[in-house]
């Protein structure tokens, strides 16, 4: 009897040792670079649906530009499918100013460096995985 409590006791913790690997929280690293000053701020979202993407994000962060580049650190991120997109806010408007027929006027870019042809960045282009690790994402314009 006391060999089947250690025994039933051991699968019980394989089991909650599993479900805990399965709820890892991992970081995502965002260096953006060549911006074209450093004036103003950057606004960084995170992504974790297409439905979402380039709309209202799952984080996001303001940050001040230094050497016309910027790095951001998103923690505590789950495993799965993300994707971050950014604006180079110069005027400090909180919006991405566009001319009169909506073409950004302001510096921006995608994860995975994604461009958009005759329109913004393809979620497909932009989306990577996380499991179990630190992503960096090297943004470069």
């Amino acid at each position: 009897m006391k060999h089947l409590i250690i025994i039933i006791y051991l699968i019980f913790i394989n089991i909650t040792m599993g479900f805990a690997q399965e709820d890892s929280v991992n970081e995502i690293v965002v260096n953006i670079s060549n911006l074209s000053s450093n004036k103003g701020q950057v606004l960084v979202g995170l992504y974790n649906t297409e439905k979402s993407f380039l709309g209202n994000g799952f984080k996001y962060f303001k940050t001040k530009i230094e050497n016309n580049s910027c790095k951001v650190v998103f923690k505590d991120i789950p495993n799965g499918t993300y994707a971050i997109s950014f604006y180079h806010d110069e005027n400090e408007n909180n919006k991405m100013d566009t001319n009169f027929i909506g073409i950004p006027k302001e510096d921006y870019g995608c994860s995975n460096n994604a461009k958009g042809f005759m329109g913004p960045p393809r979620w497909k282009d932009a989306k990577f995985q996380i499991h179990n690790e630190t992503i960096t994402q090297n943004i470069k314009l």
